[in-house]
């Protein structure tokens, strides 16, 4: 592996204490070290402000690494282990960087930033001053960038000024996830669906991204973004640009991000008069979620609040594949199960041969992409039901996903192996970071424009009753319905 990535050499991850390097970072560099997919001579450099030496660091990895279900290879583990090393900071000043300098030792560098993108431009000012920002260095940042269309365009020109775009890796874990990947091939690679991936035969693609969890006590942060900034503005655009983007010219990463940018520009901009009609936003109540009755949103923060923990809406794409073809989007907190889909349904038969009682049992064919809790593609198709009594249809579904049984992956971990191996594909461009921002700022103008605040909804339901309304005005119903 040594031969592909001979220059990257240290991967520093600032805020290795923290939550994400816990759950995500350190276990996904511990099972790419499994596979044997790290370089030799690779470093993995933990640094934060609490003072910790090498041993208590390797400690406290191995303790996360103990506490997952997969369980621990002690001859992986001891290979991991000897590439661990930690050096307490403030990522923020470059004096403060004097001591990893040391430990970095010229070699050229991956820095994570595991930090709030508050700091952003400080740890790259700071990298800069120290030396650490060298040609071959990387740098990946993690969401959100921004609070919308302006912030986010302040914090991408204070990378800028350390580190050209070619070196700026901006994550989306959904994008590292292996069904997100099969959808570029489902389309790209087969000629059965290209043809019919139009609005001549697709009637509306929903995508929902629902969690059982509330806020918690993590609202200060959510109270400054709520669904929409927080899962609309990257996540689920992301998944929209895939679904509705048009072949690029190859797979190289900015011939697929060029055509990404395309679709967002082709995003059609909210009004007053659609955040009414085409947009819901919706607030949690007391309910039973999975069994168990949960508090209001407004009791987690201890006290009221506009954020919206809901958000349904419709998008359209104003282009010519895409022309009459609504996208349903809707995400939020305290919903009756955990589900990440994308659901593409096709249009019904023009005319049906197989009589009245066939008739009833009719559905038109429909492609559903799960993401989580698993992950699955299927397509539904008719089929004749077994009998003599007359022409009778079920509707079948045809699994095209390819389960080995073997270790679920965590998304982290191509996207990781993608920084060590300096492919840009999966990793989200500046443009588009704008451009989905801009969008998502139409829709915020919207509501504050007429007034519309957040509609409240029993935690354990489907969202207000407006989301459904959001569907039925077009004869559609969402997919659980």
């Amino acid at each position: 592996m040594s031969d592909l990535t001979p220059q990257i050499q240290r991967l520093v991850i600032f805020g290795a204490t923290g939550d994400l390097a816990a759950r995500m970072l350190l276990p996904s560099l511990y099972f790419l070290d499994s596979d044997k997919l790290l370089p030799d001579g690779l470093k993995i450099i933990g640094s934060a402000r609490s003072e910790m030496d090498r041993d208590a660091f390797v400690k406290l990895v191995r303790g996360i690494m103990d506490k997952r279900s997969e369980g621990v290879d002690e001859a992986v583990w001891k290979r991991f282990a000897e590439r661990l090393d930690y050096c307490a900071a403030d990522v923020t000043k470059g004096a403060g960087l004097k001591a990893l300098s040391e430990v970095i030792e010229g070699r050229p560098s991956i820095y994570y930033l595991a930090l709030s993108p508050s700091l952003y431009g400080a740890v790259c000012r700071a990298l800069d001053e120290s030396g650490l920002s060298c040609g071959e260095c990387r740098i990946v940042l993690e969401k959100p960038l921004g609070h919308d269309a302006e912030s986010s365009r302040a914090i991408n020109a204070e990378v800028a000024e350390v580190f050209e775009e070619s070196r700026v890796f901006r994550i989306d874990h959904y994008l590292g996830k292996e069904t997100v990947q099969n959808l570029i091939a489902l389309r790209f690679a087969n000629t059965l669906f290209e043809p019919l991936w139009n609005n001549l035969a697709i009637d509306h693609v929903q995508i929902t991204v629902a969690e059982t969890e509330g806020v918690g006590d993590r609202w200060p942060y959510y109270d400054e973004y709520g669904a929409l900034r927080d899962m609309v503005q990257n996540h689920m655009l992301q998944l929209l640009t895939l679904i509705a983007m048009e072949p690029p010219a190859d797979a190289g990463a900015d011939s697929v991000r060029d055509e990404k940018v395309k679709v967002l520009k082709s995003l059609r901009p909210f009004s007053r008069h659609d955040a009414q009609q085409m947009a819901v936003r919706g607030q949690y109540k007391a309910g039973v979620v999975e069994g168990k009755t949960v508090k209001s949103y407004e009791e987690e923060r201890g006290g009221p609040s506009q954020t919206e923990t809901f958000v349904a809406l419709r998008a359209d794409i104003d282009n010519w594949r895409w022309a009459g073809v609504p996208f349903f989007l809707r995400t939020g907190k305290r919903l009756p199960e955990r589900r990440t889909q994308i659901a593409i349904q096709f249009k019904p038969l023009p005319h049906s041969i197989f009589g009245q009682a066939a008739d009833n049992d009719l559905s038109a064919n429909r492609l559903v992409i799960d993401l989580q809790p698993k992950e699955d593609i299927s397509l539904l198709l008719m089929n004749r039901r077994p009998g003599l009594a007359g022409t009778r249809l079920q509707a079948l579904p045809l699994s095209l996903s390819l389960d080995d049984g073997g270790r679920r992956r965590i998304a982290y971990e191509r996207l990781l192996l993608d920084v060590i191996l300096n492919n840009p594909q999966l990793f989200v461009r500046r443009d588009e970071v704008e451009l989905a921002w801009a969008w998502i700022d139409g829709v915020a103008d919207s509501w504050a424009d007429s007034g519309q605040a957040p509609r409240p909804y029993a935690a354990g339901s489907w969202g207000p009753a407006g989301a459904f309304a959001l569907l039925e005005r077009s004869g559609r119903a969402w997919l659980d319905e």
